[in-house]
């Protein structure tokens, strides 16, 4: 049978053990709770400036819209300046005008 200092050599021993084990795992919980902290620190400013690009490119397929418009005012506005070569040239050479123009084109 172990002697009561045999006894208290091993309880004492294996509370050194607990407290060293306790610390480390302490150490370890505190360490991976700090770096959960700034994981979540950088995937949050990852997430705002994701909503960033979101909020700022999601006109981007109205683009395509906004073009097809832009092409026909193109047109016109080539259409109409053909029309304004074409009285400015024809005033030029009438001495009629406007009263041509009113009158219906003599």
């Amino acid at each position: 049978m172990p002697t009561e200092a045999a006894v208290q050599q091993v309880w004492i021993a294996s509370l050194v053990i607990y407290f060293v084990v306790v610390g480390v795992v302490a150490l370890l919980l505190t360490l991976i709770l700090r770096t959960a902290k700034q994981i979540h620190v950088g995937a949050a400013a990852i997430w705002a400036s994701g909503q960033k690009v979101a909020n700022n490119t999601i006109h981007i397929p109205l683009l395509a819209r906004t073009n097809f418009f832009l092409t026909h005012i193109l047109d016109s506005a080539v259409r109409t300046a053909g029309a304004v070569a074409a009285v400015e040239q024809h005033s030029g050479s009438c001495p009629h005008c406007p009263a041509c123009v009113i009158d219906g084109g003599t």
